[in-house]
């Protein structure tokens, strides 16, 4: 005969959820539950001999924990309110020499950002070329460290790019590398996505180069980038509300100012290591 339970959080990590939920014999009771939502309590059928709750958070704080089925009055269970835990997750660093920027289980950004300051006259960005090496580590046999056992790559770097100055964004650029020796594939690019520009880059004499780009916001009179509410470490994120990531036929003014920044992210692969060696960015007089 099936019972009613009732599920509610009283006290979680501002990281975690949302939710997976079993019982004591492994079988789903409920999937990608949002924290909200068992925060104000959900209700569930069960059968009668599941004594035991599994949850599961699939946040950047991953814990399973297990919890016995005991009988509340509808006044303790009123009585139970939420509160916030500030506890830190437990993760051993630098146990494989193969992956990067991984903490916790989880792949986060690695960001870097170059200025370049003009001299009296206003110039045009032509385009980015960034002396980088990107590196693949393999797997060690016999346990001992050593610099052999990694390559160097020519298709592995920075997945994403911004390019803005004080008033012009090029928006968010991803990017891949060139398609070699396909034409049909090389064709496609550049790709116009929803909130994002997708554009190739190419690997030569030593530089990652890439140069598709224009300024796609929409004014200059509205802030190109907001607040990240999810780590103090994000200084900005795009505001994609003032992009416009259309072909944009006659409307692609190109990034000209006295200055001009360059963000390179990688979030997309922690099995790269890069190390950065300096960015140049010709550009040529812009008279008026």
């Amino acid at each position: 005969m099936p019972k009613t339970i009732i599920i509610k959080l009283t006290k979680a990590g501002p990281r975690t959820g949302p939710f997976n939920i079993y019982d004591n014999m492994g079988n789903v009771i409920d999937s990608n539950v949002p924290k909200n939502a068992l925060i104000v309590g959900k209700s569930y059928l069960v059968d009668d001999d599941v004594n035991i709750v599994v949850i599961e958070s699939l946040g950047k704080c991953k814990f399973k924990k297990a919890i016995s089925i005991g009988t509340v009055t509808i006044e303790e269970l009123a009585q139970q309110t939420y509160t916030q835990s500030i506890n830190s997750c437990f993760h051993r660093h630098l146990t494989n020499i193969t992956l990067y920027n991984y903490f916790y289980g989880n792949i986060e950004p690695y960001i870097i950002e170059y200025p370049f300051s003009y001299q009296y006259n206003d110039e045009i960005l032509q385009n980015v070329k960034d002396f980088t090496k990107a590196y693949k580590y393999l797997n060690i046999i016999d346990g001992v460290f050593n610099d052999n056992t990694r390559i160097e790559t020519n298709d592995r770097w920075f997945n994403k790019a911004i390019l803005y100055n004080g008033q012009q964004s090029s928006g968010l650029l991803e990017l891949v590398p060139k398609p070699m020796n396909n034409l049909k594939d090389y064709l496609k690019y550049p790709i116009y996505n929803t909130e994002s520009k997708t554009i190739t880059y190419t690997k030569s004499d030593n530089f990652y180069q890439y140069n598709t780009f224009w300024a796609l916001n929409k004014s200059s009179q509205v802030p190109m980038f907001n607040v990240s509410c999810e780590s103090l470490s994000i200084d900005k994120v795009i505001n994609q509300s003032n992009m416009d990531y259309g072909k944009r036929s006659f409307k692609k003014a190109p990034l000209r100012a006295k200055f001009l920044l360059v963000r390179h992210i990688l979030d997309n692969s922690s099995e790269t290591h890069l190390t950065s060696g300096f960015i140049t960015s010709p550009a040529q007089i812009s008279y008026k």
